[in-house]
Parts: C-alpha cells; sequence; structure tokens
C-alpha cells in the first residue's frame, strides 16, 4: 500500500459538479492499493498516518500528528501511485490491485481508520473520475509506503 499524505488548511473532492466530501484542516490521503496488500498493510498504514507528526507546534516545530490538532481527514483512492514509468512514456498499471480487490481493501482501510482516529472520514468515490482542490498547507506532502514501511 501506498499513500501521499497531504497537509492541507481545506480540500475537496466533487464529482459530476457536486462536491462529495470537504473538509478544513487536516490530511489529504492518496490511496493506491497493490494485490500483494492484505490486513496488515492497512493497519500499518493506519496508524501510520494518525500518528505522523506534521503539524506545527506552538514553536512552529513539526511535531504534532493529525490526532492532536484535531485534524480532519480527507481519503481518495488512487491507483496510479503504482504506475510504472520504465518503459516510454505511457505508464504502466500493473502492479495496481485489480478494481475488485482494490474495492474491497479501500473500504477495509476506511473503516479501521474511521475506528482509530474516532472520526468521520471524507472520501472521494472509489472508481469515479474526481477533482480533488486543496490547499497545501506548508507545503508539506509525505509519500508512506507500507512494504518498506517508510
Amino acid at each position: 500500500m501506498r499513500v501521499v499524505l497531504q497537509r492541507v488548511a481545506q480540500a475537496e473532492v466533487e464529482i459530476a459538479k457536486k462536491i462529495v466530501g470537504s473538509i478544513s484542516q487536516g490530511l489529504v490521503v492518496l490511496i493506491g492499493i497493490t494485490e500483494e496488500d492484505a490486513h496488515e498493510d492497512l493497519t500499518w498504514m493506519c496508524n501510520k498516518i494518525l500518528g505522523m507528526r506534521i503539524f506545527s507546534d506552538e514553536d512552529g516545530k513539526m511535531n504534532l500528528s493529525v490526532k492532536d490538532v484535531d485534524g480532519e481527514i480527507l481519503a481518495v483512492s488512487q491507483f496510479t501511485l503504482y504506475a510504472s514509468t520504465k518503459k516510454g512514456n505511457r505508464p504502466s498499471f500493473l502492479k495496481a490491485a485489480r478494481p475488485e480487490r482494490a474495492r474491497a481493501l479501500y473500504e477495509e482501510f476506511l473503516k479501521i481508520l474511521e475506528q482509530t482516529s474516532g472520526k468521520i472520514i471524507e472520501t472521494g468515490k472509489f472508481g469515479e473520475m474526481m477533482q480533488v482542490r486543496l490547499v497545501n498547507d506548508g507545503p508539506v506532502t509525505i509519500i508512506v509506503d507500507s512494504k518498506n514501511q517508510e
């Protein structure tokens, strides 16, 4: 599992000219799932996301987590995080999980994230064409991979 975390001042997802998810201060979590991902990857990633200290404390140091600042989370599925650009100029997505498997793991991930955070997680819609608008705060953008655990 691979995620891109973006610390945001605000963000929203639009589908067919309708806002389906929005947050104020918090994290946008772009989620890529591969065929090898399992429940352990989901649990590890949720704990990593919620514990990541990328919000500023009173001294301006990144010492606080999204939980510490009572931030919100907007989670969006994004199979393109597993793009391979080794050959040619057209990316290959063979490493991304097939849609049926990815959907099930994505939904499980959202449940774990909600249970662990104690908050409602805003989302896009799996498999839909979405427009994601955000105000990246910092900017702070972090890539986390469960297979490398980094």
